[in-house]
């Protein structure tokens, strides 16, 4: 069985590898590698692979992943400049690919129970734009 929880934080963010000139970089990432940055409502959605326990009924209680979301991705990440105040972002680019990769890499501890296991991390950068990321 499968449940999702859904969460949302807001953070800017500009895409800029130092491995890349400034104009390779403008050739790759466009308008995003503006150093000024951008915004985006990002909306994480986290999935969990698991057996209801047969007492609770339940795979995990939605509102201690609640607590964990918000204490792993939501308070660390809202409202802050990725480049510069989330690491690993100050030398990783923040694409969207790497956010899930290191949002999975936040919960995966936290989310591996012996009934339970974090299952994927779905990010949407925008409604028409997501990641989803799974091992």
């Amino acid at each position: 069985m499968k449940i999702t929880r859904r969460a949302e934080f807001s953070a800017s963010h500009y895409c800029s590898s130092p491995a890349l000139s400034a104009e390779q970089n403008a050739a790759v990432y466009g308008n995003g590698a503006n150093p000024h940055g951008h915004g985006h409502n990002y909306v994480l959605e986290v999935t969990l692979d698991g057996t209801p326990d047969p007492v609770t009924g339940m795979v995990m209680d939605l509102k201690v992943l609640k607590e964990i979301l918000n204490d792993e991705v939501v308070h660390p990440m809202d409202h802050r400049f990725l480049n510069r105040e989330v690491p690993p972002f100050d030398h990783i680019v923040p694409t969207p690919e790497n956010i899930a990769r290191e949002i999975w890499r936040r919960l995966s501890g936290k989310l591996n129970m012996p009934n339970a296991r974090l299952h994927s991390v779905r990010i949407y950068e925008t409604e028409d734009l997501w990641v989803e990321y799974a091992e």
